[in-house]
């Protein structure tokens, strides 16, 4: 099983460099994952089991389920997680449901990067696999960062759904979904779109997202299917200026419709989670080719005779911030005060200088 994961994991790599040429920017050094090389219970330093019920008594969109921290909905076995959604009468916090399932909070959250989860997801009537980010600042009870980061409620936060399926009881087989939610368009958002994954159900797919400052790209195998790039980027259209968490679970019924009536149980099979993000580290040190004068306000002027073909802009901690070309004048006034990593590529070199903004 390794072997094989390992194999297939290399293939896809090298794929997956070419499909990225269609995102705007490329996130290469992997800086968390789980490749669940272990048996039995989740890792507990990297996942959450979220099992609060919000308050009424149920889950969101009519889900009839119980989400439970049981090892009978949620386990890794011969390097494969299985979240399973189970038909059975489960009470827990004086509520009583049918169904149960497990959904998972990621113990890291991130801004900008690439998110590559492989998974076999169930088809089942009723069933509804997700994989997706909230916002980290999100107040929604019982989630992993809640109680020491929430102070903004659900669609303020940002939604990026990166993968969904039996979302309405019609969808064409083997349809899965992308989909943004943000404060100008949510719950049946128009921030969406879909594509048809072969043989879904039965063989594992790689599901994408790559976010950068500019856009959010999903890519199904390595293969981009939708951009969301507001023309407008504001907290209403683009709240993704900020940390990031991951979730996996199955629902039960509501928005995915009735669930069948010999359902017994579905689960959903994820052999690996990997976020990429940028290094800061490049290969020339040759700064004393330019001069910027430091610190730096609200624009930054390269010299004039400095062709820079293209710039790019960290934070400290390794996120990409800024990107353009072919200028020699850039304006950061939007960016928080703080230092930065500037690497200016031109003819085939690399410079790199740090910049504090003032």
């Amino acid at each position: 099983m390794r072997k094989s994961k390992t194999y297939s994991s290399i293939i896809f790599f090298f794929i997956a460099q070419l499909a990225y040429s269609q995102v705007d920017t490329n996130y290469s050094q992997l800086v968390w994952s789980d490749e669940f090389d272990y048996n039995g219970a989740i890792d507990p330093t990297k996942w959450h089991h979220q099992t609060q019920i919000p308050e009424g008594g149920n889950w969101y969109n009519g889900e009839v389920q119980h989400y439970t921290n049981e090892l009978t909905n949620s386990f890794v076995e011969n390097g494969v997680l299985q979240i399973t959604a189970i038909k059975e009468n489960y009470t827990n916090q004086g509520v009583t449901k049918d169904y149960t399932s497990a959904r998972l909070n990621s113990k890291f959250a991130f801004t900008y990067g690439r998110i590559d989860i492989r998974a076999k997801i169930p088809t089942q009537q009723g069933t509804w696999p997700a994989l997706w980010l909230l916002g980290k600042n999100i107040t929604e009870p019982g989630g992993y960062f809640a109680a020491t980061n929430g102070t903004t409620p659900w669609p303020a936060c940002g939604e990026i759904d990166i993968m969904e399926h039996g979302i309405t009881p019609s969808e064409p087989a083997g349809f899965i979904q992308s989909a943004i939610h943000t404060p100008s368009s949510f719950g049946n958002t128009v921030n969406h779109a879909g594509t048809i994954a072969n043989n879904l159900g039965n063989d594992f797919h790689v599901y994408s997202m790559n976010w950068s400052p500019n856009q959010i790209t999903f890519l199904l195998d390595g293969v981009a299917f939708y951009t969301y790039n507001p023309p407008i980027k504001n907290a209403s259209t683009w709240p993704f200026t900020a940390d990031q968490y991951l979730l996996m679970n199955i629902a039960m019924g509501g928005v995915a419709g009735n669930i069948s009536s010999n359902f017994t149980q579905a689960t959903m099979e994820i052999d690996y989670v990997r976020i990429y993000q940028n290094a800061l580290s490049v290969t020339s040190e040759a700064i004393s080719d330019f001069f910027i004068p430091n610190p730096v306000q609200n624009v930054l002027e390269l010299p004039a005779n400095f062709n820079s073909n293209h710039l790019t802009l960290y934070n400290t901690s390794g996120q990409l911030v800024l990107q353009t070309t072919n200028h020699t004048t850039i304006e950061l006034e939007h960016l928080p005060f703080g230092l930065y990593l500037l690497v200016l590529e031109t003819n085939n070199q690399l410079f790199h200088k740090k910049i504090i903004k003032q």
